[in-house]
């Protein structure tokens, strides 16, 4: 890695310039050598054009880094060394994020701090969550079944993840045909079908005025309102990301007819995961509590889980904590509660989170079997309005001729 320095010797000249290391540490130990007195050092940032200019590009997935899990265990289970772990997977891998980001591993391994620490500096490859179990790993002396732990933890997440997201494939693919083809109807098929209308002097029928009002809307102004509608989307997405609107859109999220029901199970399945592998790696409760919230990828309940950490620390046992707030169980603080007085909490949190998997799935499943008959009664009836607004008028016309 290249970084460029400037600095001062012990004369007081001003220093500056580049030099070559494996990591900043490496190269600040460098110039240190040299009796240069550091005022800035900055990495030289290098990479494809598009990877700034399209930054999710350039990202790891969860199912690389469930397949990177598995294979430093088993790597670790061999007797083959951290050092040349990194080295090997670096050198293997398709990703060029991850390839870079395991390179950098490497070099800092290499440089003398541990594999956790190595891991801090790439959250967005590496959450709170990986880093803090890696960590206990190396505390415990136990880091191949860490990753053993880490990787059936993300291939449970994220086989739950892609089942949830893959429910809304067929319903989105449907709804953007019927939106394109309802486009061009209203743009280039009724214009000309309402001409012939007009010339007939027949009296049009209202709803049938309706349709052609919006088409006219669509042909003279429908640049414009899709400009509108971009626009609009990126306040929106502008919002989503602030603070405010993330906190909005997680409270909206869990307080949905019907789909509400499903991201509550599908955020306390990750809880309860969560905690239940933390717990079983020797994490702390309260350290537990905290990572939890920080993956847990919900505003609302992030904010209980942190309001739950203080008050564990402060003295209360899991369950009081947790049973002050409605979003969490009834039956969730009962269990907690058993797990915590008869000492087997990582054992109930685990019955507990394999019982809440269960219900997401059965939640998907019933709302795919619902979704179907839905989208094609909605179909059927926009289909049919537009067909009758369009036929009926002519229908009238030509019965009269």
């Amino acid at each position: 890695m290249l970084f460029h320095y400037t600095a001062i010797t012990k004369d007081g000249e001003p220093r500056k310039g580049a030099i070559d290391a494996f990591n900043q540490d490496a190269a600040i130990a460098a110039l240190q050598r040299m009796d240069l007195v550091i005022t800035s050092i900055l990495e030289e940032k290098t990479g494809p054009w598009w990877k700034s200019a399209l930054p999710f590009l350039g990202t790891v997935s969860q199912k690389d880094i469930v397949i990177l899990s598995r294979q430093v265990a088993t790597l670790f289970e061999a007797k083959v060394p951290a050092l040349e772990i990194f080295k090997l997977l670096a050198d293997e891998s398709d990703n060029e994020t991850l390839r870079t980001t395991l390179t950098e591993i490497t070099d800092d391994v290499q440089s003398g701090i541990t594999i956790s620490q190595a891991m801090g500096k790439h959250p967005k490859v590496f959450s709170n969550f990986y880093v803090s179990m890696v960590r206990s790993g190396e505390e415990s002396g136990k880091l191949n079944e860490t990753f053993l732990y880490l990787a059936d933890h993300l291939d449970r997440s994220y086989a739950l993840s892609s089942k949830a997201k893959n429910a809304l494939i067929y319903p989105a693919f449907v709804i953007t045909t019927f939106l394109v083809v309802m486009i061009v109807m209203f743009v280039m098929v009724i214009p000309r079908l309402s001409s012939i209308l007009t010339e007939t002097g027949q009296e049009i029928p209202f709803y049938t005025k309706v349709v052609i009002a919006i088409s006219s809307f669509l042909v003279q102004y429908g640049l414009f309102f899709f400009l509108v509608l971009v626009v609009g989307g990126v306040f929106l997405w502008r919002f989503w990301i602030g603070r405010g609107g993330e906190a909005a859109i997680s409270r909206l999220q869990i307080s949905l007819p019907f789909i509400g029901r499903l991201y509550q199970k599908f955020y306390l399945a990750r809880v309860t995961t969560n905690l239940d592998t933390m717990l079983t790696s020797g994490i702390p409760i309260v350290r537990s509590i905290e990572v939890t919230a920080s993956v847990v990828g919900n505003q609302v309940y992030e904010d209980i889980l942190k309001k739950t950490a203080t008050a564990v620390q402060a003295g209360d046992t899991l369950s009081q904590a947790l049973s002050a707030y409605g979003e969490m169980p009834s039956v969730l603080i009962q269990m907690v509660k058993v797990g915590e007085e008869t000492g087997k909490l990582g054992f109930i949190l685990k019955t507990l989170s394999k019982f809440y998997e269960r219900e997401v799935n059965n939640e998907v499943d019933t709302i795919v079997s619902l979704i179907e008959p839905i989208l094609i009664v909605m179909l059927g009836v926009g289909v049919g309005l537009l067909l009758a607004a369009v036929l009926v008028p002519i229908y009238q016309t030509t019965s009269g001729l």
